[in-house]
């Protein structure tokens, strides 16, 4: 490269911005960094909006706080101060028309003692599992079954229905069925590579040391606060459209938008969804156009509510619904009693759709809100009127990490040209801090093209 770096990022999510800001770290103030999105906000699924006079995150509303990446750039951009820990309580599970305690010491629902599980499941369940120990356990290392084959194998239909499809829902919007356990799991998929001779010693071996502190965190203010920041930090242009397509040119890359405009860049970083990245590198990157079309994706709405304070919630985090019963949510954040109430109002946020559903795309506003109410009714008793609502949709938002995921990524970054990276949640992992290792890894990807 000769002059100032042109830098173009595609995507203005998390990833991309993030991406933005690593390139101007290392490249300096001189670099040029565009990012192309035609939205109108920059952030993607990160969104703090304000309900009932308050402030609430509509998309992602918190990160896993053990893992180092969000705090680690929180403490580069002088933002440590800001992060924020829950109030302790905890989450319930609703299943079979009751609600129960999420039991503890579990690997995403995956169960390391069968007593935390009695009276979620049946006897014959829970002996099931206190003899599973007792069951040869047949294991290939660098095996990646689904989730729902490996512990209904072991444990049982009933545990996977009730304690892991319900954490997985609301985590990916998928299911037992459709996620891979290297991907849900990855610390018991190791403990069985390293010889553990039972599922019910791979999740005890898996487990986390016990730490003081909250496993989440959030941003006081708000993801904005760390959007704002990343924006300013990088002095990034943020061209408002659509691009069409990305081009290899003498001395590096055009990118093309929807008004046939062209952006040239020595290097680029596509922080798009799985869906949108074919279109983008189809001529240039038949292999990683392929893998990018496996990654299948599923699609939430999220209706956030402002009850009137003093409405009788319990005094509990949430609730994650096991199963298709009564209820229409799949998850219930009691944002108020998770993060400490700040305000005259109780906000709650009621999460809708699932892998392999059109209930996202197809279910209008008001029947979402009709529905909220119904599941308030029927988890807590309340019928208090909202004095303020707001019905978000994240489309094709969720990827499924389905079994193998790791090998299609790597075939997926493998395919790319050099000069060409890609950031995003369908490649490591779910969740900001993924995210943001993407990001990292990309602008390391693209950095290795001499100037």
């Amino acid at each position: 490269m000769s002059g100032a770096a042109r830098y173009c990022v595609v995507g203005g999510g998390i990833s991309g911005l993030v991406a933005a800001y690593r390139l101007r770290v290392a490249a300096g103030p001189d670099a040029s960094i565009t990012v192309l999105d035609p939205a109108d906000r920059l952030g993607g699924i990160l969104r703090t909006e304000r309900l009932g006079g308050q402030l609430i995150d509509v998309g992602a509303e918190a990160f896993v706080a053990r893992r180092p990446e969000v705090p680690a750039l929180l403490g580069e951009l002088g933002l440590s101060g800001k992060q924020i820990t829950t109030t302790g309580a905890r989450p319930l599970i609703y299943s079979e028309g009751r609600l129960h305690q999420l039991p503890k010491d579990t690997v995403n629902g995956i169960p390391s003692r069968p007593s935390e599980l009695a009276g979620l499941v049946d006897d014959a369940t829970v002996r099931r599992m206190l003899d599973e120990p007792r069951h040869p356990l047949s294991w290939r290392r660098g095996a990646d079954p689904t989730v729902a084959e490996l512990v209904g194998d072991r444990f049982g239909e009933q545990v996977v229905v009730r304690s892991v499809d319900p954490l997985l829902a609301g985590v990916y919007a998928g299911s037992a069925a459709t996620i891979g356990l290297r991907a849900a799991a990855p610390t018991v998929a190791a403990a069985l590579d390293d010889g553990a001779p039972s599922l019910t010693a791979a999740v005890a071996a898996a487990l986390p040391p016990p730490r003081a502190g909250s496993v989440f965190g959030a941003i006081d203010g708000g993801y904005q606060v760390l959007l704002d920041e990343l924006v300013r930090r990088s002095g990034l242009r943020w061209a408002q459209v659509s691009v069409r397509g990305v081009h290899q040119v003498a001395g590096g890359w055009e990118v093309v938008d929807d008004e046939d405009g062209r952006w040239p860049a020595d290097a680029v970083v596509l922080a798009v969804p799985a869906p949108r990245l074919p279109a983008l590198v189809e001529p240039l990157a038949p292999r990683t156009a392929a893998a990018a079309r496996r990654i299948q994706v599923a699609s939430a709405a999220v209706v956030a509510l402002a009850l009137p304070g003093g409405t009788p919630l319990p005094e509990q985090s949430g609730v994650l619904v096991a199963g298709r019963g009564r209820l229409h949510t799949k998850a219930v954040t009691l944002s108020s009693r998770k993060w400490g109430r700040r305000g005259s109002v109780e906000l709650v946020r009621l999460s809708y759709g699932r892998f392999g559903d059109e209930l996202a795309r197809s279910t209008g506003d008001e029947d979402l809100l009709s529905w909220a109410a119904e599941d308030l009714q029927t988890l807590f008793g309340v019928s208090e009127e909202p004095v303020d609502s707001l019905v978000v949709r994240w489309i094709d938002a969720m990827p499924q990490y389905g079994p193998g995921h790791a090998a299609l990524v790597a075939e997926l970054r493998d395919g790319l040209p050099r000069g060409l990276a890609v950031a995003g949640a369908y490649l490591d992992g779910i969740g900001v801090p993924a995210c943001v290792a993407s990001a990292t890894r990309a602008v390391a990807a693209l950095l290795t093209v001499g100037r």
